[in-house]
């Protein structure tokens, strides 16, 4: 397989509990093969959602495809060994075990690209909570960051009101 010319998504699989260690060592390896140019992004798929413990409920931050991460990059077999033989990582998920890209369709459903957004909702409005495990909660926006195409709600939950960090597609202005 030659250089692609474009940046593209792939698929890696690591050792269980080792998302992030392979993560920090691929980064390593970024900084001293100086591969900035090569490999731009490494991502650890999470999810939030509450759990429950001891009756007491608390939103928290977990891996939603443990032993999977995500590397964006323009591949080239001249960077396999460097990937698959850096500590935590096992391999490239693909045919053989050889990198496949993943579709525009699969990037955009993981929400690994960041794509621009128009919003109206402004600081102030009243939001309804439409997908998550939040999901039909009203909340407050307290702050609108249209670069990262997120905004944050205070949400009364747990009998406090909590600051949450939602995508624009996650609520809906209410009137």
């Amino acid at each position: 397989m030659e250089h692609s010319k474009e940046p593209k998504w792939y698929v890696l699989h690591t050792f269980s509990g080792y998302e992030n260690v392979a993560k920090e060592n691929l980064e390593n390896v970024i900084k001293k093969f100086n591969l900035e140019d090569r490999i731009f992004d490494i991502v650890i798929p999470e999810e939030d959602v509450i759990e429950e413990k001891n009756g007491k409920k608390k939103l928290v931050t977990r891996k939603s495809m443990p032993c999977y991460i995500f590397i964006k990059m323009i591949y080239g077999d001249d960077l396999w060994h460097n990937i698959v033989n850096t500590r935590g990582v096992t391999g490239f998920t693909g045919p053989k075990g050889r990198p496949l890209a993943l579709t525009d369709d699969e990037v955009l459903k993981m929400r690994l690209e960041k794509i621009k957004v128009e919003t109206d909702i402004e600081v102030g409005d009243t939001v309804e909570i439409v997908e998550g495990p939040l999901d039909k909660m009203v909340g407050k926006v307290i702050a609108v960051n249209p670069d990262n195409n997120q905004l944050t709600v205070a949400v009364e939950m747990f009998g406090r009101e909590n600051n949450v960090e939602l995508a624009f597609d996650q609520v809906h202005k209410t009137n």
